[in-house]
């Protein structure tokens, strides 16, 4: 039997139809009326809820363009579910930011889960809900999270999907796209030290507190360097397969650093800056740029908005500069 299009689009995140009360979900809106906002909820197939008017905004609506517009993405609290029905009731104005950000963490995982879903889906002719039940719902039951299964699957395949029950065709065509799209992938990080002796040693000092900060560092996975800008200031870098191990190597490296130096007369260290990744993709957020930064711009917008309701603005006033004028010169003619 043929597969029909929609199905293999098909993109129901997770294995309930419905969200539940007060989870937070990622939404499109779709349109926006006098009642409150339409809206399209992305991990679960597009179905339909509403963000009453006043629920977009804990403060007086002047403008509802400042609080939202058709086609931006919005972390929303689920309110009430009918599933009966079909109704959804969701609030804007509920959501923190830090509830958003871990709504957008939680997106961006299942997004990257789902992107290799709906490739296999279409190259094997299958609906992504049938192989969603056969594979990806219980590796997110069995692992808290199917991004962690499927990780975990492009170093080691067969303990991962050994278990399931899939046509071979299928299970090379996910080995082949997991290992493509999620194989861990390296990091580089950096830190900026100010390393000098004004001591006797001087820059034999020097060298040797680079020398041991290097040598330091002895795992297999982690690769570090010391490089040299302009006296005293030197790089740390280091390259590694995860954010944690490449920061761990970059601390111990300047706490060698650090202790070396400071052990010779007239020794100085000093750290500038905080640690920082310069490369790599594997801890990147998948969002649609366009669509972060007008969630970033949001809190700014709400802010405006309170602004307007509480000062006016003098830009917009219309002051008549020469009548102004005019009551400074009498005041000066009366002296």
């Amino acid at each position: 039997m043929e597969t029909k299009q929609q199905d293999v689009v098909d993109c129901r995140f997770y294995e309930n139809k419905f969200p539940e009360p007060e989870e937070f979900v990622m939404a499109r809106v779709k349109r926006i009326t006098e009642v409150g906002a339409f809206v399209s909820l992305l991990e679960y197939n597009d179905i339909e809820g509403m963000i009453l008017m006043s629920e977009l905004s804990k403060r007086r609506i002047r403008s509802v363009n400042k609080l939202t517009r058709v086609g931006r993405l919005e972390v929303v609290v689920v309110l009430r579910v009918d599933k009966n029905k079909g109704y959804i009731d969701l609030s804007k104005r509920r959501v923190n930011p830090e509830d958003v950000e871990r709504c957008e963490e939680k997106y961006s995982k299942m997004k990257k889960v789902y992107q290799t879903v709906r490739h296999i889906a279409q190259k094997e002719g299958i609906s992504v809900e049938e192989l969603s039940e056969k594979l990806i719902w219980p590796l997110h039951r069995k692992y808290g999270h199917a991004l962690d299964a499927l990780k975990e699957a492009a170093v080691n395949p067969e303990a991962v999907l050994g278990e399931f029950d899939l046509p071979a065709s299928v299970k090379e065509a996910l080995i082949q796209d997991i290992k493509f799209r999620l194989s861990p992938q390296q990091l580089k990080l950096r830190a900026r030290i100010h390393v000098c002796c004004c001591g006797y040693d001087g820059i034999d000092a020097v060298r040797h507190a680079i020398i041991a900060g290097q040598e330091t560092v002895t795992k297999d996975d982690v690769e570090i360097q010391v490089k040299f800008i302009a006296p005293p200031q030197y790089l740390v870098t280091a390259v590694s397969y995860g954010k944690a191990a490449g920061v761990e190597a970059i601390e111990k490296a300047m706490e060698t650093i650090k202790n070396v130096i400071t052990q010779y007369k007239g020794g100085d260290f000093k750290r500038q800056g905080e640690i920082e990744v310069v490369g790599g993709d594997d801890e990147k957020n998948d969002l649609n740029s366009a669509s972060e930064s007008e969630n970033e711009s949001d809190y700014s917008d709400s802010e405006d908005e309170e602004e307007d309701e509480t000062m006016g603005r003098v830009e917009d006033m219309d002051i008549p500069f020469d009548e102004n004028d005019n009551v400074e010169d009498d005041d000066e003619e009366g002296k």
